[in-house]
């Protein structure tokens, strides 16, 4: 059916409100607009379904999103090996026990590719929901509610609005076999999105997702997805709310992971302490979690304190971009601030800005950066106390910068890759419980997220906060700020730089022309990128890994996924890939130098050079 014949399915068609019709109306005879709402469906990227809030089936709306939760729901009656589940006025819901498939590793750099054992467990039908602040997350999360109801599945849903990793705690603690949050992360207010988690508390992978999605395209008739009202479901115990319970054990959980908990009690009340939520989710945990940890001089940047999904105060509400910051910086410099924290909307992602001592301004730090600063810290304090295990192991992707490996080895710890999207290395702990191989130390990515725990399976602004905060309050009680620190780290592993550029190409058009760079860049492949010769290139769609030097091939070892990687002489690497979320082409850049200015010189280059692959 072509896009055009999908809008008039739309205007036609009983099934849909007034008020969608209303707006399919209002873009009539447009036809750049009909085709970029109507001519594909939205789908399952790293990040899940994300996209432009409105009708049409390239759209958020209430009818994408029931399909998507009836898709969801037909897959989980399937795996539970039920052909329906009995679902009695009092909501007891009635299931058999159920094999479960697990799934071949996603990893690199040393964990084997190799499947777990099935193994027989009862599932309960049940899956817990959780939304954040953009408009239309709680009218999305109530409708997917209201469909699984229909189907005989509870759904477990927060109250109020909560951080993406709370909903990854919330579904292990409550025992459901799948979740979902509704939100887009840290994109522009017209969009929203809803992720999917299975029951070992990390999103779907392959190819677990692409079954779900098959289910979710199999549905050809928008008004064959089942719903009921709010009331009917909440009167049948199908829907219920998630209590206050579930956040006191997910604060008690983070506590636990506190490595120098004296020093902590004796610093924190001297640190001070500027945070932003950016109108998100995070204001009321994070405040909670440094108050319950004893750090008494936390101040707020009031105008942007309250969840607000126009996010008045940003044109973009990602603590990856310094702009977001400026609010908090100003409140820094009145308060004379060590530390300035921000999370993006759904509270997964942190940014960090910290008082430089030498020059007093405030310095920023990358996620890699940051991601350093926690990892050296946790390693190093285990390290010290004895507990430090020999077999313990830190995750990491593959677009990730590479100082990590050095401290891995300073350390005696395996490191390992994991293709980008922080489902991939929570899987990797589902593998290394399921295998008994490895200990999970810690986890990041370069987007700005990690987890220190493993409590949740996706990345955590709130851990990281209580994580930075009590190694900030370490290095306070030896006389060091963050910023110290982070040069210590350079001189004895190295000095590591990493960058990012995107280009951005929205609609059909712009889907096609990301295509086709993808395509130029792996049909021609560089002997040298920005003066330095290229040694390694995998291609991770074809599941290739090819030596420059010697031109011998073998297996990538990561799992299909339309991704180039260069390795070059000096350390330097680059890697291209498609964004999962947006409509992005994204080329990630590092090298390593001999000094600060070094590094960044090099960094300047490769960076040059790199874009010039997009042309």
């Amino acid at each position: 059916m072509s896009a055009g014949e999908k809008y008039k399915e739309w205007l036609e068609n009983p099934y849909f409100d007034e008020k969608t019709k209303d707006e399919l109306k209002s873009i009539e005879g447009d036809e750049a607009q009909i085709e970029d709402r109507f001519y594909k469906d939205l789908e399952f990227g790293t990040g899940g379904l994300r996209g432009v809030i409105g009708a049409g089936t390239n759209r958020m709306n209430i009818y994408t999103v029931r399909k998507a939760t009836q898709g969801l729901a037909n897959y989980i009656m399937k795996e539970i090996g039920s052909s329906g589940p009995g679902g009695k006025d009092d909501g007891t819901i009635v299931c058999g026990a159920a094999e479960i498939r697990l799934q071949a590793g996603n990893c690199s750099e040393g964990h084997p590719q190799s499947g777990a054992k099935a193994e027989k467990k009862t599932i309960t039908p049940a899956v817990a929901i959780a939304y954040d602040s953009r408009h239309m997350s709680k009218e999305f999360a109530d409708e997917a509610a209201c469909c699984l109801a229909a189907n005989g599945i509870t759904a477990w849903v927060f109250p109020s609005l909560r951080p993406t990793p709370m909903l990854s705690f919330a579904l292990r603690e409550l025992g459901c076999i799948a979740g979902i949050v509704v939100t887009a992360s840290h994109n522009p207010p017209e969009y929203n999105g809803y992720k999917v988690y299975w029951e070992d508390g990390a999103q779907i992978t392959a190819p677990r997702d692409q079954e779900i999605i098959r289910e979710v395209n199999a549905i050809a008739d928008y008004a064959r997805v089942k719903t009921m009202e709010k009331a009917e479901a909440e009167k049948k115990g199908l829907y219920r709310l998630i209590g206050a319970a579930i956040d006191d054990r997910y604060m008690a959980e983070l506590k636990k992971l506190v490595l120098e908990p004296d020093i902590v009690r004796m610093e924190a009340k001297k640190l001070k302490i500027v945070y932003t939520p950016l109108h998100g989710t995070g204001n009321l945990p994070v405040r909670r979690i440094l108050k319950e940890l004893g750090f008494e001089q936390v101040y707020v940047v009031k105008e942007q304190e309250l969840p607000d999904g126009d996010f008045p105060t940003v044109s973009y509400p990602n603590p990856e971009d310094a702009k977001a910051f400026a609010l908090a910086l100003k409140l820094a410099k009145e308060v004379d601030a060590d530390i300035v924290l921000a999370t993006d909307p759904d509270a997964d992602r942190l940014g960090i800005y910290a008082k430089d001592a030498a020059t007093g301004e405030y310095m920023s730090f990358t996620g890699n950066m940051s991601g350093m600063l926690i990892m050296e810290y946790r390693l190093s304090r285990r390290k010290a106390h004895g507990r430090l295990p020999e077999n313990g192991a830190v995750v990491t992707t593959i677009v990730s910068g590479k100082m990590s490996k050095a401290i891995a080895e300073a350390y005696g710890v395996r490191r390992i890759e994991t293709l980008t999207g922080f489902k991939y290395i929570g899987e990797q702990i589902k593998f290394f419980e399921q295998e008994h191989t490895f200990e999970y130390l810690f986890g990041y990515e370069e987007s700005y997220g990690c987890l220190v725990g493993t409590y949740a399976r996706d990345k955590d602004a709130v851990s990281a906060v209580m994580a930075l905060c009590e190694a900030a309050a370490w290095y306070h009680y030896h006389g060091l700020t963050l910023c110290g620190q982070m040069r210590n780290l350079y001189r004895t592993y190295g000095y590591y730089r990493e960058g990012l550029c995107t280009v951005t190409l929205k609609g059909q058009d712009g889907a096609k022309k990301i295509k086709a760079i993808m395509e130029n860049v792996r049909a021609g492949v560089p002997d040298r990128i920005g003066g330095a010769k290229v040694t390694q290139f995998r291609d991770y769609r074809e599941n290739l890994t090819l030596n420059c030097e010697t031109g011998v091939r073998s297996a990538s070892g990561l799992p299909k996924s339309d991704v180039l990687y260069f390795e070059m002489e000096g350390g330097a690497w680059c890697c291209v890939r498609p964004s999962g979320t947006e409509p992005k082409i994204k080329f990630y850049i590092g090298v390593v130098g001999i000094d600060e200015d070094d590094a960044a010189e090099k960094l300047e280059n490769m960076t040059a050079a790199v874009q010039k692959l997009a042309e």
